[in-house]
Protein backbone atom coordinates (compact mmCIF):
# COMPACT_ATOMS: atom_id res chain seq x y z
CA UNK A 1 0.00 0.00 0.00
CA UNK A 2 1.51 3.36 -0.45
CA UNK A 3 2.14 5.88 1.91
CA UNK A 4 -1.04 8.11 3.85
CA UNK A 5 1.27 11.40 3.80
CA UNK A 6 -2.09 13.05 6.05
CA UNK A 7 -1.76 10.40 8.11
CA UNK A 8 2.52 9.96 8.49
CA UNK A 9 1.89 13.87 10.33
CA UNK A 10 -0.12 11.97 13.12
CA UNK A 11 2.43 11.35 15.66
CA UNK A 12 1.91 7.99 17.71
CA UNK A 13 -0.92 8.13 20.53
CA UNK A 14 0.26 8.47 23.31
CA UNK A 15 -2.41 7.54 25.54
CA UNK A 16 -2.71 3.80 23.64
CA UNK A 17 0.41 2.88 25.41
CA UNK A 18 -0.93 3.14 28.80
CA UNK A 19 -3.87 2.05 27.75
CA UNK A 20 -2.64 -1.30 27.05
CA UNK A 21 -0.98 -1.97 29.66
CA UNK A 22 -4.42 -0.72 31.70
CA UNK A 23 -5.77 -3.62 29.82
CA UNK A 24 -3.15 -5.97 30.32
CA UNK A 25 -3.01 -5.54 34.20
CA UNK A 26 -7.12 -6.10 33.96
CA UNK A 27 -7.28 -9.30 32.03
CA UNK A 28 -4.72 -10.55 34.52
CA UNK A 29 -7.25 -9.86 36.88
CA UNK A 30 -6.27 -6.91 38.31
CA UNK A 31 -8.68 -4.41 40.00
CA UNK A 32 -7.79 -0.92 37.81
CA UNK A 33 -9.36 2.34 39.13
CA UNK A 34 -9.90 4.01 35.99
CA UNK A 35 -8.78 7.98 35.96
CA UNK A 36 -7.48 8.25 32.36
CA UNK A 37 -10.21 8.64 29.99
CA UNK A 38 -12.21 11.74 30.93
CA UNK A 39 -15.37 9.62 30.06
CA UNK A 40 -18.50 10.97 31.99
CA UNK A 41 -20.18 8.35 34.26
CA UNK A 42 -23.14 10.03 35.49
CA UNK A 43 -26.70 9.26 33.67
CA UNK A 44 -28.10 11.62 31.53
CA UNK A 45 -30.76 13.33 33.65
CA UNK A 46 -34.13 11.22 33.53
CA UNK A 47 -36.19 14.08 31.67
CA UNK A 48 -34.05 13.90 28.70
CA UNK A 49 -33.44 10.24 28.13
CA UNK A 50 -37.24 10.12 28.75
CA UNK A 51 -38.03 12.84 25.98
CA UNK A 52 -35.78 10.84 23.51
CA UNK A 53 -37.61 7.41 23.90
CA UNK A 54 -40.81 9.70 23.43
CA UNK A 55 -39.21 11.12 20.14
CA UNK A 56 -37.94 8.07 19.15
CA UNK A 57 -41.15 5.92 18.79
CA UNK A 58 -42.50 8.63 16.13
CA UNK A 59 -41.37 7.38 12.78
CA UNK A 60 -41.26 10.49 10.92
CA UNK A 61 -38.23 11.75 13.23
CA UNK A 62 -36.35 8.66 11.57
CA UNK A 63 -35.68 10.50 8.06
CA UNK A 64 -32.40 12.36 7.61
CA UNK A 65 -32.22 15.41 9.68
CA UNK A 66 -30.36 18.82 8.84
CA UNK A 67 -26.87 18.96 8.64
CA UNK A 68 -27.01 22.41 10.44
CA UNK A 69 -29.51 21.30 13.40
CA UNK A 70 -33.45 21.79 13.37
CA UNK A 71 -34.41 25.34 14.05
CA UNK A 72 -35.88 24.76 17.53
CA UNK A 73 -32.63 23.52 18.60
CA UNK A 74 -30.42 26.42 17.04
CA UNK A 75 -32.94 28.80 18.98
CA UNK A 76 -32.72 26.58 21.68
CA UNK A 77 -28.59 27.21 22.24
CA UNK A 78 -29.30 31.35 21.20
CA UNK A 79 -31.64 31.72 24.29
CA UNK A 80 -29.09 29.67 26.21
CA UNK A 81 -26.55 31.85 25.02
CA UNK A 82 -29.00 35.32 26.19
CA UNK A 83 -30.21 33.50 29.58
CA UNK A 84 -26.69 33.04 30.42
CA UNK A 85 -24.44 35.94 29.10
CA UNK A 86 -26.52 38.35 27.28
CA UNK A 87 -25.54 37.65 24.28
CA UNK A 88 -27.36 38.13 21.26
CA UNK A 89 -27.13 35.48 18.29
CA UNK A 90 -28.48 34.89 15.01
CA UNK A 91 -29.81 31.07 15.27
CA UNK A 92 -30.17 31.51 11.42
CA UNK A 93 -26.64 32.61 10.09
CA UNK A 94 -24.87 32.85 13.69
CA UNK A 95 -25.27 29.43 14.97
CA UNK A 96 -25.22 25.41 14.36
CA UNK A 97 -25.38 22.26 15.62
CA UNK A 98 -22.07 20.02 15.49
CA UNK A 99 -21.83 16.34 16.29
CA UNK A 100 -20.28 16.94 20.03
CA UNK A 101 -17.63 20.08 20.17
CA UNK A 102 -15.17 18.01 18.43
CA UNK A 103 -16.67 17.14 15.16
CA UNK A 104 -17.35 20.87 14.70
CA UNK A 105 -14.08 21.76 15.45
CA UNK A 106 -12.51 19.48 13.43
CA UNK A 107 -14.57 20.18 10.68
CA UNK A 108 -14.38 23.72 11.14
CA UNK A 109 -10.19 23.77 10.60
CA UNK A 110 -10.31 21.49 7.87
CA UNK A 111 -13.13 24.07 6.07
CA UNK A 112 -10.80 27.10 7.31
CA UNK A 113 -7.31 26.46 6.92
CA UNK A 114 -5.48 25.73 3.59
CA UNK A 115 -1.56 23.81 3.61
CA UNK A 116 0.49 26.29 4.46
CA UNK A 117 -1.35 28.15 6.87
CA UNK A 118 -0.28 28.91 10.49
CA UNK A 119 -2.17 28.14 13.51
CA UNK A 120 -1.79 29.11 17.18
CA UNK A 121 -2.87 26.13 19.35
CA UNK A 122 -2.01 26.32 23.08
CA UNK A 123 0.40 23.20 24.74
CA UNK A 124 -0.80 21.92 26.84
CA UNK A 125 -4.44 21.31 25.37
CA UNK A 126 -7.21 18.77 24.32
CA UNK A 127 -5.52 16.90 21.08
CA UNK A 128 -7.81 17.59 18.67
CA UNK A 129 -6.74 21.43 18.92
CA UNK A 130 -3.91 21.12 17.34
CA UNK A 131 -3.87 17.84 15.39
CA UNK A 132 -7.18 19.04 13.51
CA UNK A 133 -4.56 21.76 12.42
CA UNK A 134 -2.45 18.77 10.99
CA UNK A 135 -5.49 17.03 9.79
CA UNK A 136 -6.25 20.46 7.36
CA UNK A 137 -2.64 20.16 6.34
CA UNK A 138 -1.77 23.54 8.67
CA UNK A 139 0.99 24.70 9.72
CA UNK A 140 0.80 24.16 13.76
CA UNK A 141 3.13 26.32 16.38
CA UNK A 142 2.36 25.88 20.11
CA UNK A 143 2.20 28.59 22.61
CA UNK A 144 3.22 26.77 25.99
CA UNK A 145 0.33 27.83 29.40
CA UNK A 146 1.78 27.10 32.47
CA UNK A 147 1.49 29.58 35.69
CA UNK A 148 4.87 30.86 35.71
CA UNK A 149 4.40 32.13 32.08
CA UNK A 150 2.59 35.33 30.38
CA UNK A 151 0.30 33.58 27.34
CA UNK A 152 0.79 37.48 25.58
CA UNK A 153 4.27 37.46 26.18
CA UNK A 154 4.37 34.13 24.35
CA UNK A 155 1.51 35.15 22.13
CA UNK A 156 3.46 38.07 20.74
CA UNK A 157 6.68 36.80 20.65
CA UNK A 158 5.46 33.96 18.58
CA UNK A 159 3.68 36.14 16.44
CA UNK A 160 6.56 38.25 15.92
CA UNK A 161 8.74 35.26 14.90
CA UNK A 162 6.20 33.85 12.19
CA UNK A 163 5.72 33.93 8.48
CA UNK A 164 3.41 33.64 7.24
CA UNK A 165 1.04 35.81 9.65
CA UNK A 166 -0.83 33.46 11.83
CA UNK A 167 -4.20 33.01 10.63
CA UNK A 168 -6.01 31.21 13.82
CA UNK A 169 -5.64 31.35 17.36
CA UNK A 170 -7.30 27.92 19.18
CA UNK A 171 -8.25 28.67 22.73
CA UNK A 172 -10.08 26.41 25.66
CA UNK A 173 -11.21 28.48 29.26
CA UNK A 174 -11.86 26.23 31.56
CA UNK A 175 -9.13 24.62 30.26
CA UNK A 176 -8.14 20.76 29.17
CA UNK A 177 -6.12 19.75 30.94
CA UNK A 178 -4.54 22.00 32.93
CA UNK A 179 -8.01 23.46 34.48
CA UNK A 180 -6.83 26.88 34.21
CA UNK A 181 -9.56 29.76 34.15
CA UNK A 182 -9.47 33.03 32.81
CA UNK A 183 -11.77 36.14 33.56
CA UNK A 184 -13.58 38.45 30.96
CA UNK A 185 -10.54 40.78 30.75
CA UNK A 186 -8.56 38.00 29.59
CA UNK A 187 -10.91 37.82 26.76
CA UNK A 188 -10.88 41.12 25.77
CA UNK A 189 -7.14 41.25 25.73
CA UNK A 190 -7.36 38.43 23.22
CA UNK A 191 -10.30 40.21 20.86
CA UNK A 192 -8.11 42.68 20.88
CA UNK A 193 -4.81 41.19 20.00
CA UNK A 194 -6.21 38.80 17.23
CA UNK A 195 -7.75 42.05 15.79
CA UNK A 196 -4.97 43.97 15.45
CA UNK A 197 -3.13 40.78 13.59
CA UNK A 198 -6.07 39.56 11.74
CA UNK A 199 -6.05 36.42 13.28
CA UNK A 200 -9.82 34.11 13.41
CA UNK A 201 -10.30 32.73 17.26
CA UNK A 202 -11.78 29.44 18.01
CA UNK A 203 -12.58 29.59 21.56
CA UNK A 204 -13.44 26.28 22.70
CA UNK A 205 -16.13 26.45 25.98
CA UNK A 206 -16.81 22.47 26.83
CA UNK A 207 -16.63 22.62 30.73
CA UNK A 208 -19.12 26.07 30.84
CA UNK A 209 -20.87 24.80 33.68
CA UNK A 210 -18.63 22.43 35.28
CA UNK A 211 -17.06 25.11 37.73
CA UNK A 212 -16.82 25.17 41.39
CA UNK A 213 -16.11 28.25 44.39
CA UNK A 214 -18.01 30.84 43.51
CA UNK A 215 -15.93 31.00 39.95
CA UNK A 216 -18.47 31.72 37.10
CA UNK A 217 -16.55 31.48 33.36
CA UNK A 218 -16.87 34.09 30.85
CA UNK A 219 -18.17 33.38 27.47
CA UNK A 220 -15.76 34.67 24.88
CA UNK A 221 -18.51 36.03 23.19
CA UNK A 222 -19.21 38.49 26.02
CA UNK A 223 -16.62 40.62 24.76
CA UNK A 224 -18.06 43.64 22.24
CA UNK A 225 -16.07 42.98 18.89
CA UNK A 226 -15.59 39.10 19.55
CA UNK A 227 -17.97 37.92 16.77
CA UNK A 228 -15.83 40.20 13.91
CA UNK A 229 -13.50 37.48 14.62
CA UNK A 230 -14.44 34.36 16.36
CA UNK A 231 -16.62 31.40 17.39
CA UNK A 232 -16.71 29.51 20.42
CA UNK A 233 -17.80 25.38 20.70
CA UNK A 234 -20.15 24.12 23.28
CA UNK A 235 -20.89 21.06 24.36
CA UNK A 236 -23.96 18.94 26.32
CA UNK A 237 -21.25 16.18 26.98
CA UNK A 238 -20.16 17.60 30.33
CA UNK A 239 -23.17 20.00 31.42
CA UNK A 240 -26.01 17.74 30.89
CA UNK A 241 -24.09 14.30 31.34
CA UNK A 242 -24.46 13.38 27.61
CA UNK A 243 -21.23 12.39 26.33
CA UNK A 244 -22.52 9.62 23.96
CA UNK A 245 -24.91 11.42 22.46
CA UNK A 246 -23.02 13.66 20.60
CA UNK A 247 -24.56 17.57 21.06
CA UNK A 248 -22.24 20.08 20.21
CA UNK A 249 -22.96 23.94 18.92
CA UNK A 250 -20.41 26.60 17.12
CA UNK A 251 -22.14 29.82 17.59
CA UNK A 252 -20.86 33.68 16.42
CA UNK A 253 -18.78 34.68 13.12
CA UNK A 254 -21.09 34.38 10.93
CA UNK A 255 -18.32 33.75 8.04
CA UNK A 256 -16.95 30.69 9.97
CA UNK A 257 -20.66 29.42 11.15
CA UNK A 258 -21.19 29.32 7.17
CA UNK A 259 -18.19 27.89 6.57
CA UNK A 260 -18.53 25.10 8.93
CA UNK A 261 -22.27 24.78 7.45
CA UNK A 262 -21.19 24.12 4.02
CA UNK A 263 -18.36 21.76 4.89
CA UNK A 264 -21.38 19.95 6.70
CA UNK A 265 -23.63 19.88 4.18
CA UNK A 266 -21.60 17.52 2.28
CA UNK A 267 -20.53 15.57 5.29
CA UNK A 268 -23.44 14.92 7.44
CA UNK A 269 -26.95 14.90 7.77
CA UNK A 270 -27.02 16.16 11.69
CA UNK A 271 -27.80 14.10 14.51
CA UNK A 272 -30.27 11.69 14.81
CA UNK A 273 -33.82 13.98 15.12
CA UNK A 274 -34.94 12.56 18.24
CA UNK A 275 -31.28 13.64 19.90
CA UNK A 276 -31.76 17.16 18.74
CA UNK A 277 -35.24 16.83 20.39
CA UNK A 278 -33.86 15.63 23.34
CA UNK A 279 -31.58 18.32 23.37
CA UNK A 280 -33.83 21.17 23.13
CA UNK A 281 -35.59 19.90 26.37
CA UNK A 282 -32.06 20.11 28.03
CA UNK A 283 -31.15 23.46 26.76
CA UNK A 284 -34.67 24.95 27.83
CA UNK A 285 -35.26 22.73 30.84
CA UNK A 286 -34.21 23.31 34.37
CA UNK A 287 -31.04 24.30 35.51
CA UNK A 288 -31.28 22.02 38.62
CA UNK A 289 -30.13 18.93 37.36
CA UNK A 290 -26.93 20.45 36.12
CA UNK A 291 -26.44 21.68 39.35
CA UNK A 292 -26.65 18.09 40.77
CA UNK A 293 -23.99 17.06 38.15
CA UNK A 294 -21.28 19.90 39.05
CA UNK A 295 -21.96 18.86 42.78
CA UNK A 296 -21.29 14.93 42.08
CA UNK A 297 -17.86 16.66 40.32
CA UNK A 298 -17.56 18.72 43.57
CA UNK A 299 -17.45 16.05 45.94
CA UNK A 300 -14.97 13.49 43.77
CA UNK A 301 -12.55 16.76 43.34
CA UNK A 302 -12.12 17.21 47.10
CA UNK A 303 -12.12 13.75 47.62
CA UNK A 304 -9.00 13.29 45.61
CA UNK A 305 -6.81 16.37 46.21
CA UNK A 306 -7.61 16.32 50.09
CA UNK A 307 -6.35 12.77 49.84
CA UNK A 308 -3.26 13.55 47.50
CA UNK A 309 -2.21 16.02 49.92
CA UNK A 310 -2.28 14.42 52.89
CA UNK A 311 -0.15 11.80 51.79
CA UNK A 312 2.44 13.86 50.46
CA UNK A 313 1.35 14.84 47.05
CA UNK A 314 0.54 18.73 46.71
CA UNK A 315 -2.12 19.96 44.58
CA UNK A 316 -4.11 22.84 44.46
CA UNK A 317 -7.75 22.33 44.29
CA UNK A 318 -9.53 23.18 40.73
CA UNK A 319 -12.13 25.80 40.12
CA UNK A 320 -13.26 24.34 36.50
CA UNK A 321 -13.34 20.96 34.64
CA UNK A 322 -14.06 17.35 35.53
CA UNK A 323 -9.94 17.32 35.60
CA UNK A 324 -7.20 17.50 38.17
CA UNK A 325 -3.63 18.44 36.98
CA UNK A 326 -0.79 16.87 39.25
CA UNK A 327 2.67 18.02 38.63
CA UNK A 328 5.00 15.05 39.10
CA UNK A 329 6.35 14.46 42.73
CA UNK A 330 9.80 15.70 42.44
CA UNK A 331 11.41 12.48 43.03
CA UNK A 332 9.79 10.92 39.92
CA UNK A 333 9.64 13.43 37.76
CA UNK A 334 13.19 12.23 35.94
CA UNK A 335 10.56 9.29 34.81
CA UNK A 336 8.93 11.57 32.55
CA UNK A 337 4.68 11.34 32.47
CA UNK A 338 4.38 8.08 30.01
CA UNK A 339 7.06 6.27 32.77
CA UNK A 340 5.22 7.14 35.96
CA UNK A 341 1.57 6.88 34.09
CA UNK A 342 3.26 3.09 33.72
CA UNK A 343 4.59 2.88 37.36
CA UNK A 344 0.93 3.99 38.73
CA UNK A 345 -0.59 1.35 36.95
CA UNK A 346 1.47 -1.22 37.76
CA UNK A 347 2.15 -0.52 41.38
CA UNK A 348 -0.72 1.67 42.78
CA UNK A 349 -3.22 -0.01 40.40
CA UNK A 350 -4.69 3.47 39.27
CA UNK A 351 -4.69 4.62 35.34
CA UNK A 352 -4.14 8.67 34.72
CA UNK A 353 -3.51 10.12 31.80
CA UNK A 354 0.20 11.16 30.85
CA UNK A 355 0.42 14.97 30.09
CA UNK A 356 3.09 14.49 27.48
CA UNK A 357 -0.49 13.24 25.74
CA UNK A 358 -1.54 16.74 25.94
CA UNK A 359 1.47 18.58 24.53
CA UNK A 360 5.32 18.57 24.99
CA UNK A 361 5.15 21.08 27.68
CA UNK A 362 2.61 18.45 29.79
CA UNK A 363 5.31 16.00 30.36
CA UNK A 364 5.85 16.97 34.28
CA UNK A 365 2.03 16.00 34.78
CA UNK A 366 -0.56 13.76 34.23
CA UNK A 367 -4.00 14.46 34.49
CA UNK A 368 -6.64 12.71 36.77
CA UNK A 369 -10.26 12.00 36.02
CA UNK A 370 -13.46 12.55 37.86
CA UNK A 371 -14.75 9.50 36.65
CA UNK A 372 -15.12 7.36 39.72
CA UNK A 373 -16.97 7.52 43.17
CA UNK A 374 -15.41 8.81 46.02
CA UNK A 375 -14.94 4.94 47.48
CA UNK A 376 -13.04 4.37 44.83
CA UNK A 377 -10.99 7.35 44.54
CA UNK A 378 -10.10 6.84 48.12
CA UNK A 379 -8.62 3.22 47.37
CA UNK A 380 -6.84 4.87 44.49
CA UNK A 381 -5.04 7.46 47.75
CA UNK A 382 -4.30 4.31 49.36
CA UNK A 383 -2.18 2.59 46.29
CA UNK A 384 -0.88 6.18 45.13
CA UNK A 385 0.48 6.29 49.31
CA UNK A 386 1.89 3.01 48.67
CA UNK A 387 4.07 3.95 45.55
CA UNK A 388 5.01 7.86 47.45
Amino acid sequence: MQEFRRMSRLPPYVFATVNEIKMAARHRGEDIIDLGMGNPDIPTPKHIVDKLVEAAEKGHNHRYSASMGITKLRHAICDWYKRRYDVDLDPDEEAIATIGAKEGLSHLVLATISPGDVVFAQNPTYPIHPYSVIIAGGDLRSIPISPDRDFFEDLLTATKQTWPSPKMLIISYPHNPTTAVVDLGFFEKIVAFCKEHDMAVIHDFAYADLVFDGYEPPSFLQVPGAKDIGVEFFSLSKSYSMPGWRVGFCVGNPALVGALRRIKSYLDYGMFQPIQIASIIALNGPYDCVEEIVSTYRERRDALVDGLNRVGWKIEKPKATMFVWGRIPEKFREMGSVEFSKMLINEAKVAVSPGIGFGEYGDDYVRFALVENPHRIRQAIRGIKQVL
